[in-house]
């Protein structure tokens, strides 16, 4: 029996294998440790290799291609309905991977170059580090209303505010000036890591000639531009614009039944990071009337008439995920509606 499929569950140190032939009949299921998993594919002949699109899986990905084999990534939710119930472990895990990787409509996960990784490990910071001024912001202002010092939301009336520390410092005790400064140290040093990180973007952007198509989008700046280009490295892996756009989450969630098709909100499946800039890039359209007028002015102006601005701004990002998918595919500049 030649064996023509594996699927591989990854880990950290322990590895399991499910090896099977043309015929689906199981050759081998086994454990391997990291330092014999290499050589047990270089022994094998070319096959096709399915993983959890998990941690480490575009790196083990990759090192499996240059031996020869046709390796497939598989989101984890596409795997878990193949898992035999009652018995969670490796070998089940690996066995259902072998089984969603040989479904006919499956669908697969990109492979990601080291430079595409790389490039989207600046996004990945750059969002940590956003979300990390933001708490240590929160925080800042919380620390002040303990002593009745009220200030509103929004990070530049925090930073406001910092500028006047030194006027309110004499009604504070020691050790809350002693707290406020460390919090200041921190929301500066991130303040510049992440404005290190732009303008590493920046440059990237001016180089990259796919950000540089899509920032002619409206909404679309070196942020957003810069991480889909990142984080899609092949559109062709999805089939319309649409498709594209469920991935992202931006589609209704349907519930039909009978003949009868209700709709409801997103399902907000797919990469959180991109749906999140994406949005944000469309509040904007939809606020100012000049960006509006270059996507689909009376389309939006007649949701407005209807439904609450964001509600309008996610059918405008479902809108610009679409846009982007076909200027991705066919290498065209946008056009204004």
């Amino acid at each position: 029996m030649k064996p023509t499929t594996v699927g591989l569950d990854l880990a950290k140190n322990v590895f399991h294998v499910h090896v099977a032939d043309a015929s689906g009949h199981t050759i081998d299921s086994k454990r391997l440790t990291r330092r014999e998993l290499l050589p047990f594919f270089e022994a094998l002949s070319p096959c096709l290799v399915g993983i959890e699109a998990c941690a480490t899986a575009h790196n083990w990905a990759r090192q499996l291609q240059g031996i020869g084999h046709d390796v497939r990534l598989i989101p984890p939710g596409y795997i878990k309905p193949y898992v035999r119930r009652g018995a969670k472990n490796d070998a089940s895990d690996a066995a259902a991977i072998y089984e969603a990787v040989t479904r006919p409509n499956m669908r697969f996960v990109a492979i990601k170059s080291r430079e595409d990784q790389a490039f989207l490990m600046l996004h990945r910071a750059r969002g940590l580090l956003v979300r990390q001024r933001t708490m240590a912001a929160c925080a800042f202002r919380a620390h002040l209303a303990e002593y009745g010092v009220i200030v509103a939301q929004g990070r530049h009336r925090v930073d406001a505010l910092v500028a006047k520390l030194d006027e309110i410092r004499g009604d504070l005790p020691e050790h809350a000036c002693f707290a406020l400064d460390m919090l200041i140290g921190q929301l500066d040093a991130l303040n510049h890591q992440i404005d290190s990180i732009d303008a590493r973007l920046g440059e990237i952007h001016k180089s990259n000639t796919i950000c540089r198509l899509l920032a002619t989008i409206p909404g679309i700046g070196p942020i957003t531009a810069t991480a889909f280009a990142a984080t899609i490295p092949d559109p062709s892996a999805f089939r319309s614009g649409r498709e594209f756009a469920a991935w992202l989450g931006l589609t209704p969630r349907q519930n039909a039944s009978g003949g009868k098709n209700r709709l409801g909100g997103i399902t907000k499946q797919g990469d959180r990071y991109l749906r999140h800039l994406l949005v944000l890039g469309a509040r904007t359209v939809v606020r100012y009337p000049k960006a509006r007028s270059r996507v689909d002015g009376p389309w939006i102006e007649a949701l407005l008439e209807r439904r609450r601005p964001m509600v309008v701004a996610v059918a405008v990002a479902n809108k610009l995920a679409r846009t982007i998918w076909a200027m991705l595919t066919t290498g065209e500049v946008f056009r204004t509606a």
